[in-house]
């Protein structure tokens, strides 16, 4: 059974990092991506970052160059580094996998709060 569990969200000041965590189960690194979602108040789920399965990855243009994505495959871990944090940064981040044959799960998400 694939199961994501996200941790590493708290409140920060403008300018400060934080390093959010995934850890994956179920989930063979070689045949799923993993992504970060972000979800503000009252507004929709969007893509942050990804991490293809043979490792390549992607970001929102709004995070290039702040943030990094990268994994842990010997721990079954994700981490997204955030750096240079920024008010319209605050939100719910998701962490989510999903496959070749469209099986998609998500996290329950943690909130990231950047006070200004």
């Amino acid at each position: 059974q694939v199961q994501l569990v996200e941790s590493g969200g708290g409140l920060v000041q403008a300018g400060g990092s934080l390093t959010l965590s995934c850890e994956v189960s179920g989930v063979t690194f070689n045949t799923w991506n993993i992504h970060w979602f972000r979800q503000a108040p009252e507004k929709e789920r969007l893509f942050v970052a990804a991490i293809e399965w043979n490792g390549r990855t992607y970001y929102v243009d709004s995070v290039k160059g702040r943030f990094t994505m990268s994994r842990d495959v010997a721990n079954n871990m994700v981490y997204l580094q955030m750096s240079s944090l920024k008010p319209e940064d605050t939100a719910v981040y998701f962490c989510n996998a999903d496959d070749r044959y469209g099986t998609s799960i998500w996290g329950q998400g943690t909130q990231v709060t950047v006070s200004s």
